[in-house]
């Protein structure tokens, strides 16, 4: 207790956030019996995280967002977004969202956007007549309104993190991220029209010309989304391609980045976020490691069983307490901490993990507006001057829309589910949770499941644990097993049902393996 006491005093006074991720494993491990404070690194250096490819994509999307940010794609992106939405009632604010949107998706929410495209935008609303406190809670809340677009950074870390296939991840999201833009556009056209802001006539000649500048850019979504749903591009392939498609087109296409003054600097500070993302994570894996360990979530869902009676009440009370983890903590933390715990719990209410999701980054994405310590109102204050009492006022507007999207994604779950329907690739396995299993390699290519009578799937791999031959008694479908591909198959299943010794004789029981073996189930 003493120990936990000084983490929290270390967490309140100002200690980094890994430092007490880390520290809390640590002894937290070490009040096990028979149990070393190494143990908070076991699930940190295994196949689960360490060696997951996945990771490779968060320092690669990272620095495409940090160099898109320093080259000229926002000035193209709102001279584009200006000449064909400029016409609509309160046509500069739907410029902002839509821009904003665009690029949230490569910076992931980071504050990028706020200070790329809000400091070229604010003073163009200020001048426009548009209120001054609606204009800033525009450009805020436009600092994550791209969150559920691929290939956002949170999506991916919140892949990573609950073990489901990030493809399907950035499908699910479109419809739930569509839905949020166009209630907050309602609302700026609504402020718009109110205010009888200017607008700027069409001109197709104007739109054709600044689609034509910023093609290059425009064309990097519609590839990568190409791609990896093609199955030309897996998720990682497509993460290199989108760095290198990004640093061509801005070094040596548009030339907005210098090779010798601005690239180094751009990739000095992209992986300087990267290192702090990544460390967060592989500490805080460590200590929801000892939660799992702990069956914590389900001690939560005993202890909460009284109140959670049904999927719905379930989803009221996880929205309730996400908004409360988004006005306290950092969208990555979150992730990393709170992920583990409830991904258990809504498998018990037959929660779908991809709705999950999205319903998980909506509210995070709302956490970011939230008074205290949403992110984006220290950016904003920061970054225009203001008191972080007129960024509270200001931002409540946008977050009673995003509340109405959030509701409708909550208990619609159609509008994340029915895109993943789409998606089947056989060769994506999602990472693995930290309490899963991982199979060998060798496992990965054995024979397919075959299917019995009752529709269920019997597969050979689960009959090599049977004790006994009288086991087998307890199978509904032994005929299913007269449909393997060949002989070799029944022979291996053999060898496994009967063991024998080293001399080859039948045992009667079956041997454990030599330790330091590997063991090829």
């Amino acid at each position: 207790m003493l120990l936990i006491a000084i983490l929290v005093v270390l967490a309140v006074i100002g200690a980094p956030l890994f430092a007490i991720f880390g520290g809390s494993a640590m002894v937290l491990f070490s009040s096990l019996a028979d149990t070393s404070i190494t143990g908070a690194a076991n699930d940190v250096f295994s196949e689960k995280f360490a060696d997951s490819p996945l990771l490779v994509t968060i320092p690669l999307f990272t620095f495409a967002g940090y160099l898109m940010a320093e080259s000229g794609t926002p000035q193209r992106l709102v001279t584009l977004s200006r000449a064909w939405l400029g016409w609509l009632p309160g046509g500069l604010a739907m410029v902002c969202l839509a821009a904003s949107a665009f690029f949230t998706t490569f910076t992931g929410g980071s504050g990028i956007t706020i200070v790329a495209i809000g400091g070229l935008l604010l003073p163009a609303l200020l001048s426009e007549h548009y209120p001054e406190r609606f204009s800033l809670g525009l450009v805020t809340t436009g600092g994550s309104l791209g969150l559920l677009f691929p290939p956002s950074l949170p999506i991916i870390l919140y892949g990573v993190v609950a073990g489901v296939m990030i493809e399907k991840l950035f499908l699910a999201g479109i419809l739930p991220g569509l839905l949020t833009m166009a209630v907050v556009a309602a609302y700026s056209m609504w402020v718009g029209a109110k205010k009888s802001t200017e607008r700027e006539p069409f001109s197709m000649r104007a739109g054709l010309r600044a689609l034509g500048v910023a093609k290059w850019e425009l064309l990097l979504p519609v590839v990568l989304l190409f791609g990896m749903y093609s199955g030309f591009l897996r998720i990682h392939e497509a993460a290199a391609f989108t760095a290198l498609y990004v640093l061509v087109i801005e070094v040596w296409v548009y030339r907005d980045v210098d090779v010798r003054t601005d690239l180094p600097r751009i990739i000095r500070e992209s992986m300087t976020l990267v290192g702090a993302v990544l460390i967060i994570l592989a500490t805080a894996i460590g200590f929801t490691a000892f939660l799992i360990q702990a069956q914590v979530p389900m001690k939560i869902l005993d202890a909460m069983g009284n109140v959670l009676t049904s999927k719905v009440s379930f989803l009221v009370a996880l929205n309730l307490f996400l908004i409360v983890v988004g006005m306290l903590m950092d969208i990555f933390s979150a992730i990393v901490v709170v992920v583990p715990l409830i991904v258990p719990i809504a498998e018990q209410f037959q929660v779908d993990p991809y709705h999950l999701g999205v319903v998980f980054l909506l509210n995070l994405e709302i956490g970011y507006l939230t008074p205290p310590v949403g992110l984006n109102l220290f950016i904003s204050s920061f970054r225009f001057d203001k008191p972080l009492a007129a960024l509270y006022r200001a931002v409540l507007p946008f977050i009673g829309m995003l509340l109405v999207a959030l509701a409708l994604t909550t208990y619609v779950p159609t509008l994340s589910t029915w895109a993943t329907q789409w998606f089947e690739h056989p060769g994506d396995h999602p990472i693995a949770p930290p309490d899963a299993d991982i199979p060998d390699a060798a496992s990965s290519e054995t024979t397919p499941a075959k299917s019995g009578e009752g529709g269920e799937e019997i597969d050979l791999e689960s009959l090599e644990d049977l004790e006994s031959l009288e086991d087998l008694e307890s199978l509904e479908d032994l005929e299913s097993l007269e449909d393997s591909e060949s002989l070799e198959d029944l022979d291996s299943l053999e060898r496994d049902l009967v063991p024998r010794d080293d001399t080859g004789v039948e045992s009667g029981r079956r041997q454990p393996p030599v330790s330091g073996a590997r063991d090829d189930r």
